[in-house]
């Protein structure tokens, strides 16, 4: 229904955008600092574990995933576009504070949970290519994109990512061309559900790492802050329509780089028979499997990642904390700031309670998904709402798609709990 909507849109006499190149490069950027958070270490651990324990097997869970979080990402961004408001904003404002204040302080944990894994993956990586130890490349992580959040303005932090995301994808495509992938049990993998025996731990953490609470909140967040609320009807309905591409288009580049992680650890490690319990683990087995060049490119990719990653996460936590009192993301606002330093420095003291850092990122991916449901269903609720939403409310089969999207995580999210019991 979502996307006959959107079709049905572009077809009115009153609304005839034009999608030329040009017109669409004009809105894309919110979509792909969304797509960073889900290309962040945490999601390098549980691909390289998925694809190195069980092959191709779990393929279909990034198709799975890259699915909801379409639907997700989508429908929260028009709550940002039709009110004005975040979802933060928009639970404290809409909801009763027994509602969303166990809900927004659930998701703020989240945001902790997401910066321990972005700050981790970059200090690994820091490690990786300089031999930085871990202790002290957290701390210049978390200071260096602390400093870049307070100093940087939306439009430039949009185009830092944005080249992130490019060199990180031409890195994996550099590393799938060593590599020898059997595409036909990619194909399967890609479309077919299979929970192997014992991979509940890592099903769920590829869903946490790709349908994460925190970027739930920083598309409403971005999208919002453009203030297209405050314009005519016609504009609101071409800025839902560009939306949409942005959105599509920046959860595609995900998807495909999130296969391709599985990909390489399925054609390496799973092929050989490789258990991997270290992210510098990966690196050094690639280096003999295809060459020094391999390892570096993995390294590099990981760094970016890492970086970028932990700069939205920041960002996160900031919309999150201030829409708790009803404001939004400003850092010349205390509470902004105050956010930005929770997500980031409690994050950076956990690390040094963790004493794997591979299972530290794997588990803080799972607990992202035991958050989730809430969010989703408070999404759901605000967006299903005629008082939130007004015209642009969800029509009866978006709302009821969205809710079967939350109880898929949430029997997910049983299944995990059972399996551990």
């Amino acid at each position: 229904m979502l996307f006959k909507n959107f079709l049905k849109n572009i077809d009115k006499p009153d609304h005839k955008p034009r999608y030329g190149a040009l017109d669409i490069i004009k809105y894309i950027g919110p979509g792909l600092l969304v797509t960073i958070g889900f290309i962040d270490p945490g999601n390098w651990a549980s691909n390289v574990a998925a694809g190195g324990d069980y092959g191709y097997t779990i393929l279909w869970m990034i198709t799975l995933s890259t699915i909801m979080l379409i639907l997700l990402q989508h429908n929260v961004a028009h709550l940002g576009i039709a009110t004005g408001l975040c979802l933060s904003e928009a639970a404290t404002i809409h909801t009763p504070r027994w509602v969303s204040k166990p809900i927004l302080i659930t998701a703020m944990m989240a945001s902790v949970a997401t910066s321990l894994a972005e700050i981790l993956g970059a200090s690994i990586a820091l490690d990786m290519l300089f031999g930085i130890p871990i202790a002290i490349g957290a701390i210049l992580v978390a200071v260096f994109v602390f400093i870049m959040l307070l100093t940087n303005t939306y439009s430039k932090i949009e185009r830092w990512i944005i080249a992130f995301v490019s060199i990180i994808g031409i890195s994996f495509i550099y590393e799938l061309t060593l590599v020898n992938i059997n595409w036909t049990d990619a194909a399967i993998g890609w479309v077919k559900p299979t929970i192997p025996q014992g991979s509940m731990l890592i099903i769920l953490s590829v869903l946490g790492a790709v349908v994460m609470p925190h970027n739930l909140y920083l598309h409403s967040e971005i999208i919002q802050s453009r203030q297209h609320n405050l314009c005519d009807e016609k504009h609101i309905k071409k800025t839902m329509d560009y939306e949409f591409i942005d959105t599509l288009f920046s959860m595609i580049v995900g998807w495909a780089i999130n296969s391709a992680m599985i990909l390489l650890a399925a054609s390496t490690f799973f092929k050989h028979g490789l258990h991997v319990t270290e992210l510098q683990e990966a690196k050094n087995m690639l280096t003999p499997l295809l060459g020094n060049n391999a390892g570096v490119v993995f390294a590099v990719a990981l760094l970016f990642a890492g970086i970028a990653s932990t700069i939205t996460s920041g960002m996160a936590g900031a919309s999150i904390f201030a829409g708790m009192y009803g404001e939004p993301y400003d850092l010349k606002d205390n509470h902004s700031r105050i956010g930005v330093a929770i997500s980031l420095f409690i994050a950076l003291f956990s690390i040094y309670l963790v004493r794997d850092p591979f299972k530290g990122l794997i588990i803080s991916q799972m607990f992202l998904s035991l958050q989730l449901p809430l969010t989703i269903f408070l999404q759901v609720y605000l967006t299903s709402s005629k008082k939130v939403m007004g015209k642009y409310v969800n029509v009866k089969s978006t709302t009821i798609t969205l809710v079967i999207v939350g109880l898929i995580v949430s029997y997910l999210n049983i299944r995990l709990l059972l399996s551990l019991i």
